[in-house]
């Protein structure tokens, strides 16, 4: 489906254009509005459970409003979304639709009328800022931020004590750092520090956006690969993970998780939606940490904080638009107690700033050893530096990790980045 959303980019900015005008007006001008609203997205035991959950909240501020939420694959709402916005029809499209954040701009930008405003729904300035530049175009915001990528580093406190080491000595460090406490954490337990799919750039993304960069220049369009020196560095810091000899190799989600699972693996580099599989091995309670994400070595401006993953809610310009723009925002868009319940019942940590001070953000967490985990990640979330996802990161990656493995068996990197850089300018256009 990237590969198939990647040729899709190339001809929706012509089909938006051809598509964009009467066909709208005629879907969502001067029909009578409607007391039902759908709902749009995928996993029912996190963003559907969610969903839900903002149904109850809100039924006390309007019981009369029948909202229906449906299961969809993601990539099956990506599919429908692109299959009808491209044609002008909104015939059978929901109210309210969840898009993942890195994926976000390629519609907005290619279909500007088919997405309702919210501006003036809620105030942006109580959301992280990093969530606010990927659901809006030209300072108007189309997306009200719902779950955070925020990452961490989840450590086996066990382990690193095992080699002499306390949390403390891996907390705010580099990746030259991480890979030195790793290479004695292997010597003394036989325990790999790291799973890695050699598919999954993940990792790359979340070093790069600690640094504030992206596979595309601020404009979110031209590629931005060769001569990017926290790109370069990341490539390098994950082959020095490699060489190192502490990663075990995986090939899909479940020996992801079984890595962590079965104790065979000392950390865990990722976004805080891991929490849930983490605490899944109940035998493992009070055996983990979590600290901040290491940064990357040697680049100005990288910090302790990233991102990976992430989704929002948006408005289609159809019937019934304003009510599913009025329940939104009466919900994960000001309801300080909806986000107590939303983590409680979920694991959902928002990035709705007011909501910090809750007692369910405050809670310690016995798993991790009496740790206000989500306190923590709520306070990396607010340092996560904000980019621009742009239009194509996928179909970028799809280059990347071409030229990754490349680079990995001999290929000098600037001339890997390059290569990319030219593959890139020559698809994207």
């Amino acid at each position: 489906m990237k590969k198939l959303l990647a040729l899709f980019l190339a001809s929706i900015l012509l089909l938006a254009a051809c598509s964009s005008g009467g066909n709208t007006e005629d879907a969502s001008g001067d029909e009578k509005d409607t007391n039902k609203i759908t709902v749009w997205a995928w996993d029912p035991n996190f963003n559907i459970k969610a969903m839900n959950l903002a149904v109850d909240a809100y039924a006390s501020e309007n019981s009369d409003l029948d909202i229906q939420v449906i299961e969809n694959a993601q990539d099956d709402i990506i599919q429908k979304l692109n299959t009808s916005l491209s044609s002008g029809t909104t015939k059978g499209l929901p109210n309210i639709v969840l898009i993942e954040d890195y994926r976000a701009q390629s519609f907005l930008q290619a279909y500007p009328d088919m997405f309702y405003e919210l501006t003036d729904s809620f105030k942006q300035d109580d959301f992280a800022q990093y969530k606010i530049a990927p659901t809006s175009v030209e300072g108007k915001n189309y997306g009200l931020p719902f779950d955070t990528g925020v990452a961490g580093l989840y450590v086996r406190t066990d382990y690193l004590e095992e080699a002499g080491y306390t949390v403390d000595d891996i907390k705010d460090v580099d990746w030259n750092k991480y890979i030195e406490i790793g290479k004695k954490v292997k010597e003394v337990t036989g325990k790999n520090m790291i799973t890695q799919d050699p598919n999954d750039l993940g990792l790359i993304r979340m070093m790069i956006q600690s640094a504030g960069s992206w596979y595309t220049k601020e404009d979110g369009v031209t590629p931005n690969l060769a001569g990017n020196e926290a790109l370069k560095k990341a490539f390098e810091t994950y082959k020095a993970l490699l060489d190192a000899d502490i990663v075990t190799p995986v090939s899909d989600w479940s020996q992801f998780l079984a890595g962590f699972n079965s104790g065979d693996i000392a950390t865990v580099p990722t976004g805080n939606w891991i929490t849930p599989s983490v605490k899944a091995e109940s035998s493992q309670s009070g055996k983990w940490g979590v600290v901040s994400l290491p940064r990357l070595p040697d680049v100005e401006g990288s910090v302790n904080s990233s991102n990976l993953g992430g989704s929002s809610w948006y408005v289609l310009n159809v019937p019934g638009k304003e009510k599913a723009a009025e329940f939104l925002a009466k919900t994960f868009g000001s309801n300080v107690d909806f986000y107590q319940t939303l983590n409680k019942e979920v694991g959902a940590i928002g990035t709705y700033s007011p909501a910090v001070e809750g007692d369910a953000y405050q809670e310690a967490d016995d798993f991790f050893g009496g740790q206000q985990v989500t306190a923590d990640f709520a306070k990396w979330t607010e340092q996560i530096p904000q980019i621009n996802y742009g239009l194509h990161t996928y179909a970028i990656e799809d280059l990347l990790v071409v030229e990754a493995q490349n680079y990995l068996k001999g290929k000098d990197i600037d001339k890997a980045l390059e290569d990319a850089q030219a593959q890139a300018e020559a698809q994207i256009k």
